[in-house]
This record gives structure tokens, sequence and C-alpha cells, in this order.
């Protein structure tokens, strides 16, 4: 069983003091709890947050809406202050993902332990195998009480995993700058360090407010400073010993930064670090940080619907009548990875596509992902054909590639996975689209790596930028033992060849790998970058991600579980996304007037893909996210991004709009090592980035300038585009 109570303030501050309190009295009562079977937690009570002595269901967010509640609180009994003695919460028979028996009673028992705290203690007794939610809100607006039900394996709270809640005189090493001393304390999800007080009276200032789910590994060691022997007495026998340590824990985050921590005592050294490690290791979606998150000037559905898809297939109608929206995969049946919607040929109907899914891994068929209104030739995306050693085919599925091409055209499948892989695929199963049943659709073969030989070759690039020793020789080597920039050059190549075939061939195109949510995304998002000025744009660009990734149904929790510095055994992990914003990095590099965003935004977005306190890269799919109610009780990052001062960070100042096409260079000479990544936690930015606050202040100052001193105004002329890569002949040529 799990029981977690977090607070949700209106501010910063009264989030830290809430959370500092609630889990230091939890960790007080730690022995009490132990000797009982029941599980207990203790939160920052508020008068007006106790359960009111009647009958009522709680839902799941702050306000306490009816809507969302499966089960039925109860008090029972009467209490001091207006506690019930007991609650009994009953099942109602409500819509969940998974079967559950309609009632079943569990006893709560509710005590005072002391003003301003509430100790709740819940009986084991799990509704079934798989967890269900409780969710109960109380009208307060600083407390939101979350239950989540179920079998042992996963029962636990997180005041259990805190071990030492606070520990004075930690001081904090960061490359860059000086040492801070101070109180550390550590809470359901953040790691607060808190700098004492001056000598003039001075507050404490908060100089560090880590996400916990921000670490990715954790390195302990601890040092004896000496022995100290007591003196000998007549009745004893033996000397009496004491010893005072000194523990250090690095932490290595996932935004690649690290963090040297330095704790007095051994036990509390140990107590911060297995706790730490405990509680970033909690997988759980609904657990995780975004779902508590509350910030004032913010509302829970601001930023949802800024891209919905119908926007997109809007802009389409208006050009053409030959595609349609089409909602088969409303309930997720057909598709679990695909969102509800999803643009198709008008000329195909609903039950073509529901074959056609059968024939593609995942149920994947084939839909559009990007119109290119120049010449009215599209880009697809899907998974494998399901063909097998049998060579099966779908009438379905070659219905459905046809009414793409009109009469005799052409089109081109550019498949991410080398000839012989696909091969082997077919052996298992899967396979590529034959040429004697798809006579239309020529095939290219331009491998991309994914997976394991991808992460490895992140954690290669991270373990070279950190080495500050390394000789020249040395670093130019390890730089290309990483193969990070051939993945770099790779992308980019199979985008622009993507590209060419719908601007200078003028032929549609179906990109598909195996799945269909790793490179083929890569590829498609990247494509439209370098073809569409309005991808290029800040609106068009989260757009692109909202429609390209998040709802396409790239797993962002699976690969993005670890970063480079985990020592955990590599699963599913893999920094596609991270590839992805290094291509546009490049892009931008080369082409500095063309993009309206600057290199903050992508940083911000490869920061919140691993960790984040907004919703919007949680789960894997949409289906997920609609069973975690994500865009209910969750922020989305795109509000945040366009607030007015959050917006000015994040654009390109040298920025003007840029009509054509941009084909960029992927020669070695032209690709660099992004290093306002790699190596922003360890050489300085201060000056580079007072030189772009100049420029700033030049192209502004410009702006304002009168119309009669234009002669004055900086000249933004766009370089001259690289020529772009050619099809060759042979389908399996590089």
């Amino acid at each position: 069983m799990k029981l977690l109570l977090h607070p949700a303030p209106r501010s910063r501050e009264a989030e830290r003091s809430l959370e500092i309190q609630g889990c230091s009295r939890a960790i007080e009562r730690k022995k009490e709890r132990k000797k009982s079977s029941a599980l207990f937690m203790a939160f920052p009570a508020h008068p007006q947050a106790l359960i009111q002595p009647q009958s009522r269901s709680y839902g799941a967010d702050r306000a306490g809406a009816e809507s969302c509640a499966a089960f039925k609180v109860e008090p029972r009994g009467p209490g001091e202050n207006g506690r019930p003695k007991e609650i009994a919460v009953q099942r109602q028979n409500a819509a969940f993902p998974t079967p559950y028996r309609k009632t079943r009673t569990i006893q709560h028992r509710v005590t005072g332990a002391g003003q301003g705290l509430c100790l709740v203690a819940v009986a084991h007794q799990p509704f079934g195998k798989d967890p269900v939610t409780i969710l109960w809100g109380s009208l307060c607006p600083v407390l939101l009480a979350r239950v989540q039900l179920g079998t042992a394996a996963i029962a636990m709270e997180f005041a259990e995993l805190i071990k030492t809640a606070k520990v004075e005189n930690v001081q904090l090493s960061c490359p860059g700058l000086p040492p801070i001393k101070g109180t550390l304390c550590i809470t359901s999800h953040h790691l607060l360090l808190s700098s004492q007080p001056g000598g003039n009276g001075e507050q404490s200032t908060v100089e560090l407010w880590l996400l916990i789910r921000n670490v990715d590994a954790i390195e302990k060691s601890v040092q004896n400073l000496g022995w100290y022997q007591t003196s000998r007495t007549n009745s004893s026998h033996r000397d009496t010993r004491t010893a005072s340590s000194l523990g250090t824990i690095t932490l290595k985050c996932k935004d690649l930064k690290v963090l040297q921590l330095e704790i007095p005592g051994m036990e509390e050294c140990l107590n911060i670090a297995s706790s730490t490690e405990a509680l970033s290791s909690v997988d759980s979606v609904m657990m995780m940080y975004p779902f508590f998150y509350r910030p004032q000037s913010m509302k829970l559905k601001d930023g949802w619907q800024l891209y919905p898809l119908q926007h997109y297939y809007q802009q389409i109608a208006s050009e053409t009548s030959a595609w349609r929206l089409s909602c088969v995969n409303g309930d997720f049946t057909i598709c679990s990875s695909y969102p509800p919607a999803v643009i198709v040929p008008a000329t195909v109907d609903d039950k073509v596509l529901k074959k056609a899914a059968r024939f593609r891994q995942g149920g994947r068929f084939p839909v559009l992902s990007y119109y290119h209104k120049k010449n009215g030739t599209v880009m697809l995306r899907s998974s494998q054909p399901l063909i097998g050693p049998n060579r099966k085919r779908c009438q379905e599925d070659e219905l459905l590639l046809s009414a793409v091409l009109d009469g005799g055209e052409r089109g081109f499948i550019i498949d991410t996975r080398s000839a012989q892989a696909a091969k082997q695929a077919r052996m298992m199963g899967g396979g590529t689209e034959p040429k004697s049943f798809y006579p239309h659709w020529k095939r290219l073969n331009r491998p991309l790596e994914r997976g394991r030989p991808l992460q490895e070759s992140f954690m290669k690039l991270v373990e070279a930028c950190n080495d500050t020793s390394l000789s020249m020789d040395r670093w130019l080597s390890k730089l290309e033992g990483s193969k990070w920039l051939a993945h770099v050059k790779a992308a980019l190549s199979t985008a622009c060849l993507a590209a060419q075939c719908m601007e200078r061939e003028e032929a549609c195109v179906l990109v598909h790998g195996a799945e269909g949510t790793d490179a083929t995304l890569l590829v498609t998002a990247l494509a439209q970058v370098i073809l569409d000025p309005d991808c290029r744009t800040l609106t068009g660009f989260q757009g692109l991600l909202e429609r390209e990734w998040i709802e396409a149904g790239h797993p962002f929790h699976c690969r993005c579980a670890h970063s480079a510095y985990s020592h955990a055994r590599l699963k599913q992990e893999a920094p596609i996304f991270l590839l992805f914003l290094d291509c546009v990095w490049q892009l931008g590099h080369q082409f500095p007037f063309s993009l309206q965003f600057n290199e903050h935004l992508l940083l911000v977005l490869f920061e919140h893909t691993y960790a984040s306190c907004y919703g919007t890269f949680l789960c894997n799919s949409e289906k997920e996210r609609c069973l975690c109610q994500v865009k209910e009780k969750t922020h989305s990052l795109w509000s945040w991004l366009n607030q007015p001062s959050e917006l000015k960070k994040h654009l390109n100042p040298l920025y003007t709009y840029n009509a054509l096409v941009i084909w960029p260079s992927v020669e070695p000479q032209s690709l660099q090592l992004w290093q306002g990544l790699f190596l922003r936690w360890i050489r300085s930015s201060q000056y580079l980035d007072e030189a772009w606050a100049e420029i700033q202040r030049l192209v502004t100052s410009c702006e304002d300038t009168p119309e009669g001193s234009a002669g004055r105004t900086l000249c933004h002329s766009q370089p001259d585009a690289a020529y772009p890569l050619t099809i060759t002949g042979t389908a399996n040529e590089g």
C-alpha cells in the first residue's frame, strides 16, 4: 500500500517550508510506525484541511472535483477537534482501466499528534494485483492527499524512504562556483540546501533546489578524520574510542551537472545517499512531481490545447481536399501509441485502416506527417510491415499507400535500418514492403543507430567531456571514439534525403524503421525543420514537437529514464530526442538567422525531458497520458515557456524570416560539438552570454530607431544554402 501526502502550496517558500516540516515530523515518528502493521504518514495539517465529518466523494484535483471520484470517503465516530476517529473508504462503481471488485472497505484511523500534525493509518487491504489510485483532496489549497493501493511489492511511502530529513553544516561544491555551506533538507521530491545566515542578521537563502528525479547516479565516500580516546577509569578494562568522520556524496544529474556534498558524520552521509537514491528510483508516473506542482500564476488547463492536430489539419484542408481527419483510434484500440485522431487519405475509409493496422507492427499504419505546400507532396510515417518469412501481404495496406499517389507518380520508402537488419527482421515476422506488391514505391535504406549503441555513444562523449586532463590527441581520439558526431551526421543526411525527395524530386515519402517510434520520428521532424519555415518559428517548433514526438508516441518515459551517468543496467534508454535537439542546434549554427528560437530553448527542452515539474513529456504515449490524466492533473511546459518573461529568453535576436529550404552541410568540417550542452557545466559561458546580451541590446535599439535613420540598422542577410544530397540510383547505397 502507498500513502502519500504532499503539500501543494501557493508559493515556492511555502512549499519548501511545508515539505521540510512534514518529512521531518514523519521521521521523528518512525519508531512508532514500525511497531504497527499499518502504514503511517505525517503531513502538515491545516484547520481547513481536515476531513469534514460528513460523507463526501473527493476528486483528483485540489479543488475537490467530483467527476474523477472513484472512492467514497466516510468519517465514522466523533473525534477531537472535529477529526473523526475512523474513516471508511469504499470503492464506487467507477471506470478504471483494470477490473476490480465493486465494493471493499478499508479502515483509516486519524489521530492527533500535536498541533498542526495529523497521522493517518491505513490497513493493508489491497483491491487487486494491479495498483489502484485513490485521490482525495481537501478544499484547502495547501494540501493534496494521494493514496495508492496495490500489492506488497509496490507498497511504500515516501516517508519510509527518507532516513534522515535534515543535516546541518553541509558544504555544496559545484564546478565554477565557490563552495556554499548550509542546511541540507531532503523531501519527497527535492534536495534543498539553505545557506547559513550572515552575521548581520541576514536571512538564509536557498542555494540549491534540486529535483530528485534529476539525479542520475550517486557516488559516496566516507573519510575518518581522527580517533579520540577517552580517559580510563578504575572500573573500565578497555579503551572507549569515538571517531569523527566526513562523508562526501557526488550527485551526477541527468542534465549533466555534477554536485558534491560534504556531510559531517558517516551515518548522515549514508542515510542521505540511500534516501536520495531510493527517491530517484521511484518509477511510478503518478508519484512524480508534476502531479503535485501547483504554481500560483498558472492554471492546469493552460497550454494543453495550444497545438491540437485539428489546427494542423485545417491548414492542410485549406490547400487540398485529399486528406481527412480520422478518429478511428479514438479509444486507442487500433494502435496504443497513436493519438486518437490521425490524418489519412480521404478515399480510404476506417475499415481499411483497421485492417491495415493489423499488418503493421504495433498497429502503426501509415499516417500523414507533413504536407509540403509548395508542390503538394506528403511525408508519411509508420512501423514496419509484418511480411514475415512467408511473404504475407495485405491488400488494405497496399490500397492505403496507393491512395497517396496520383496515377503514375512514384514514392520513396526510407527505411531507417540497414538492408541486412531489415532482412533479419523479416525472419522474425517483420520486414519491408516488397516491390512486387508496392510497384510505385522505391526503397532506400539509411541505417540510423538506436537503443543501446546510441546510449553508449552518449555516455562515452560525456565521459570524454568531463575529463579535463586529456591531451589534445587523446581528446580528439575519445571524441571520435564516441561516434556521437557520426550519429548527428547520419541523422541530418537522412533528413536531407527525405526533404530532397519532396522538394527536388516532387515525390511522396514514407519513413519507417521497426517500431516507428524513434529514428522514424527523428527523420520526419528534422525534415520539416529543413523544409518548412513555419517549423523554424517558436510556436511552430513547439507544435512540431507536440505533433511529431509527443502525440506520435515517442516513449519518453522509457528512453529518458537514465542519462549519461547512470550505473544501472541499460534497458530501453536511448537519447533519440537529444540527438534531434543536437541536429537542430547544428542547423541553427549553420543558419544563425533562420531559426526564431535560440540555444537556450533547446537546453530547456533537454532538461525537461529527463526531469521536469511539468507533465508535457510524461509517459510513453497519449493512451498512457489519458489513463494517468496528465492533462487534467499537471501543468503544461508550453504554458510556462510562452509566458512573456520566459518567452524573451528563448528568442533569437538575429532571426529574419527565411522562406527558403535550409540545406545543411554534413561534411566533417561543418559539424561541431554542441559545447553549450556537453561543456555547459565544465567551463563558464559568461563572456558568450554577455556577447548575446549586447547583440540583443543592439537589435532592440535598431528596432526602436526612426525610419529616417534606417542606415544605422543592422542588415540580416541570409547565407547561401548548401547543395542538397543526391538520391543514388541503387536502393541500398549510402
